[in-house]
């Protein structure tokens, strides 16, 4: 008995020096940042077959001889790699191996584990940055736009030719999936989520048509989101030191709920919202200047003069087109102008009043939330 134990202890000796070895070089490759396919190299150098490391939290297959775009089921041996009591991925043994392939399995999963480790941490690192940037952009009045740019460099996102913002409700269990569609969907985009509203970055793309090629890759982008939630975006700032400014006209957007419906972009939207943004109470009182009063008899009497005045201007002040669209007689439409025009001391049948009237009706749209009820 004691000379076979003491065989058997002569023979585990190499193996314990090279599992040492193996498990050393593996450790290295993480702390290095030569990444999982140097970890499944090594792997599969000692095992004596190929190896894949598969990490669905990281996005990762890694592989070695080859890379491997499907993961075969059958394969000859397989290592989960667990944090705690979750399985977070597998060393994948492809084909028959070595006797002792199953340790250097586990040691591969002991270094992805490491990477795995490594990897949340600097993704929490770097969210806490980006949330404390956004946060401040958000918040401060005195942040200096030089300051801005070279933060927000930092983080891979180039704000020196301009930007939009995005403001976005969420209503949807995968809040981090909607964070990774705006990176991956718009590149150097920075984006964070802030309880159940992510705010974004859209940083200008382009050369001299930057502003409009970025505007059409932020509305795009705003309707593939707009499955998961409400939108709003911004108008475009060349200006860093607009772009407080910009996150408040995406959140006046979002709540509006015009961001869906017009295109704010340009015309008297935006001069509207970039108003409100930085003087809300002069579009307050060009509102109660103009319409407020029959928003008020709507209220109080249960009319619809806010709704005739609208369909009167949308059909070219024409009548019968109104009658049509409100479902109501000409005479009826007559009846409620002449109320608006008491009421407001603006006639719509005049040009000049009617470009207050519409300014008024397009402003009422973007503060109603705000009003009292």
């Amino acid at each position: 008995m004691s000379a076979m134990s003491g065989k058997a202890e002569r023979a585990a000796g190499p193996l314990v020096e090279r599992l040492r070895g193996v498990h050393l070089a593996m450790v290295e490759a993480v702390l290095g940042g030569d990444g999982l396919r140097e970890v499944a190299r090594l792997a599969a150098d000692a095992a004596g077959a190929p190896v894949a490391i598969v990490v669905p939290r990281l996005d990762v297959c890694a592989a070695w001889p080859r890379e491997v775009e499907v993961v075969p089921e059958d394969a000859a041996l397989a290592v989960p790699i667990v944090s705690g009591d979750e399985q977070v991925g597998s060393v994948l043994l492809l084909a028959p191996g070595s006797h002792e392939a199953a340790e250097f399995l586990h040691l591969a999963a002991v270094a992805s584990l490491t990477d795995v480790a490594l990897e949340e941490a600097r993704e929490e690192v770097e969210q806490n940055l980006r949330g404390s940037f956004l946060e401040e952009l958000r918040t401060r009045e005195d942040v200096d736009p030089r300051d801005v740019v070279r933060r927000a460099g930092r983080l891979g996102c180039d704000l020196s030719r301009g930007a939009i913002v995005l403001c976005a409700e969420l209503e949807t269990d995968r809040p981090r999936h909607v964070v990774a569609t705006i990176c991956g969907e718009v590149p150097g985009a920075l984006a964070e989520l802030f309880e159940s509203r992510v705010y974004a970055l859209l940083p200008a793309s382009g050369g001299d048509d930057a502003p409009e090629r970025t505007r059409a890759a932020a509305r795009a982008l705003a309707d593939r989101l707009r499955r998961w939630g409400s939108v709003g975006l911004s108008t475009f700032h060349s200006d860093p030191a607009g772009f407080r400014r910009a996150i408040q006209e995406a959140e006046l957007v979002l709540e509006t709920g015009l961001g869906s419906a017009q295109d704010i972009g340009t015309g008297t939207y935006r001069l509207l919202f970039r108003v409100l943004a930085s003087h809300p109470e002069e579009v307050r009182s060009f509102y109660e200047d103009t319409i407020a009063p029959i928003v008020r008899y709507d209220d109080q009497y249960r009319t619809d003069l806010v709704g005739t005045l609208d369909a009167y201007l949308e059909h070219n002040c024409n009548m019968n087109a109104t009658a049509a669209a409100i479902y109501a007689h000409r005479h009826t439409v007559a009846y409620r102008l002449d109320r608006v025009r008491e009421l407001t001391g603006l006639d719509p049948t005049l040009s000049e009043d009617r470009e207050r009237l519409g300014l008024g009706l397009k402003a009422y749209r973007i503060i109603a939330p705000r009003l009292p009820r």
